[in-house]
């Protein structure tokens, strides 16, 4: 396999290995990030560890997710990468009787170093989300609902209610901010060695 294929397949797997989080493999999921990557996040925004520490805890919640993860697209300049993968959150909360979907992009910057290919920051574009009833239509709460962007509002309601509220708005689908996250990505890629 060429040196260039190799790269886009560890970059493939480091985006599909996100489902080390949904099945609390906490080590795996550590491996993903080189240990200065960050990640924002509606729920949480800093360093890559604090997140997994943060998962562990909401894994003991009433709250749960599952990603299912799409094929991501590769740019590369040397040993830097910008990846950007669409992704599914499935989002439920058993003792609200509530759940949620939320369709996202993960967009993130990829460094090799030392060989080997890890993730340096990890943002999100939220582009859609809607609720889900898994045991029949219950009361929401419209004035949280209208406190978030509608792309990612029922994901917010749920993680809120959920005790992880969302403390600013993040980038959805053609937004101001998803054009300066990509003209910062690509400055950044640009400045590859």
């Amino acid at each position: 396999m060429s040196s260039r294929l190799q790269d886009r397949q560890d970059n493939a797997d480091l985006m599909t290995g996100w489902i080390h989080r949904d099945l609390a493999e906490w080590d795996q999921l550590l491996e993903l990030f080189h240990d200065d990557g960050v990640i924002e996040v509606t729920w949480f925004e800093g360093i890559f560890s604090e997140f997994v520490a943060g998962s562990q805890k909401m894994g003991g919640s009433a709250f749960s997710a599952k990603h299912v993860i799409g094929s991501p697209v590769i740019t590369f300049n040397g040993d830097r990468a910008i990846v950007e993968t669409n992704a599914i959150i499935i989002g439920e909360n058993t003792q609200l009787g509530l759940g949620c979907n939320g369709h996202n992009r993960f967009y993130d910057l990829v460094e090799k170093r030392d060989g080997v290919w890890r993730i340096v920051k990890r943002q999100s574009i939220y582009d859609m989300g809607n609720f889900t009833f898994p045991t029949g239509v219950v009361e929401i709460d419209q004035e949280v609902v209208k406190k978030y962007p509608r792309e990612y509002a029922a994901l917010a309601y749920l993680l809120e209610k959920s005790g992880f509220p969302v403390k600013r708005v993040f980038a959805t689908k053609f937004s101001e901010q998803e054009k300066e996250m990509k003209a910062n990505g690509l400055k950044w890629l640009a400045a590859a060695k």
